[in-house]
């Protein structure tokens, strides 16, 4: 039956030759009747104080949400298509420059002072799906990169600080928030790892105080990707901040790898040690106090050597421990490889049979005495390893050719 007419009026109307047409309600989604409810509060907003909502400290909490969302709002063209037919006030298409949000208010900030916590996670209502202007400028500005049209000049710089990395000449040291990075921390010529690229600071421009009296700077950031990026100094900063992999290289022969003692904001990465076997090996018994495997481990050495007699890496015997070093913020794989290259003209050559019989060749022994292992040490401490090699004939390290 058509709407506002009875059944004879219908029955009338078909004898007569008229279709009666039947208006059906119009269903709609959950996802769109969210999205209704959030635009009718900002419509209600708008009614009683004839104005958009509008972003900054110095407006109701409430009243930044609702610009948060009223931008979200304008951003999506599928919401745009929904609203636009009951926007009688033309709040979505009201061309008005909307200030910019506090970058210091995050968006959890902003749900704990109105009191929203569990709304559902797919609620355009929550606004912890919704970033805030400022979040969405600084990824912005992180992701509009160009391309670096001077790459060839910058090129050799990074492969020259990808190969310190490798050879230990530079470390890499986690970003941790709670330490603090400070702006001063980010000078010309610094280098980071920022989402997976070495990030190298190339340029700070003038400073000037920020809307929130903070000051700040235009950096020219260069990545090893070949691009660049005009960025804020504390957009860089909190980039570095939200990456969980972000990291900081350091100088070169950036002070002691290894230290009697540690400083506080130092990370501990685990152990150099040095070991002796009791193999009754012929090789091995004869070059007893030569025969030494040097090692680097993360966990308790101990706990590593515990059942060497049973190891093929350990020559399938005990094992007395010479020598232990602390190792701070450095790779340890990376490390291990630098001491391994530089005794590998002195790799003890031997192979053993496992407990099954299987041939293996242990690759961390060699035939070095122990004081030239001390000197390896102290050289690794004063960043000058990298430029020598072990020569056995002179049972001493050497520097390296070339």
């Amino acid at each position: 039956m058509a709407k506002g007419f009875t059944d004879e009026d219908d029955a009338l109307l078909s004898a007569l030759g008229v279709e009666v047409e039947t208006k059906k309600e119009a269903s709609r989604t959950p996802k769109e009747e969210r999205i209704i409810a959030g635009f009718e509060e900002i419509q209600r907003f708008v009614d009683k104080h004839g104005r958009s909502p509008r972003h900054g400290e110095d407006h109701d909490i409430f009243e930044r949400l609702y610009a948060v969302r009223l931008d979200r709002l304008r951003s999506q063209p599928d919401c745009m298509a929904l609203l636009l037919p009951m926007d009688h006030q033309g709040i979505l298409s009201n061309a008005v420059v909307i200030e910019e949000i506090d970058e210091n208010i995050s968006d959890d900030e902003l749900l704990s002072m109105l009191g929203v916590d569990g709304i559902e996670q797919n609620s355009i209502t929550e606004l912890r799906h919704v970033r805030s202007t400022a979040e969405k400028r600084a990824a912005e500005e992180i992701a509009n990169r160009e391309r670096c049209e001077e790459f060839d000049t910058f090129k050799p710089i990074f492969n020259a600080v990808q190969k310190d990395i490798e050879i230990g000449t530079r470390i890499t040291r986690p970003i941790r928030k709670e330490a603090g990075l400070l702006k001063t921390d980010i000078r010309p010529g610094e280098f980071f790892i920022l989402g997976g690229q070495t990030a190298y600071v190339a340029e700070i421009g003038e400073t000037f105080r920020a809307p929130n009296g903070e000051s700040d700077a235009r950096l020219r950031v260069i990545y090893s990707n070949g691009t660049e990026s005009n960025i804020l100094l504390r957009s860089l900063q909190r980039a570095l901040y939200k990456d969980e992999a972000s990291r900081r290289v350091s100088e070169p022969s950036a002070g002691p790898l290894f230290a009697g003692d540690n400083d506080e904001d130092d990370l501990a990465s685990g152990t150099i040690y040095v070991l002796r076997s009791e193999s009754d090996n012929p090789i091995v018994a004869a070059n007893r106090d030569l025969v030494h495997k040097i090692g680097v481990t993360g966990g308790d050495v101990a706990k590593r050597i515990a059942n060497a007699e049973l190891d093929p890496t350990f020559l399938l015997a005990d094992v007395e421990v010479v020598a232990t070093y602390n190792l701070f913020n450095i790779s340890r794989t990376k490390l291990e490889s630098i001491i391994h290259r530089i005794f590998d003209p002195a790799r003890l050559d031997i192979q053993i049979e496992d407990r099954f019989g299987n041939p293996v060749i242990p690759r961390e022994w060699f035939l070095v005495p122990m004081f030239v292992i001390d000197d390896a040490v102290e050289k690794i401490k004063d960043g000058t390893i990298t430029g020598y090699v072990y020569d056995p004939k002179k049972a001493s390290l050497v520097k390296r050719k070339g």
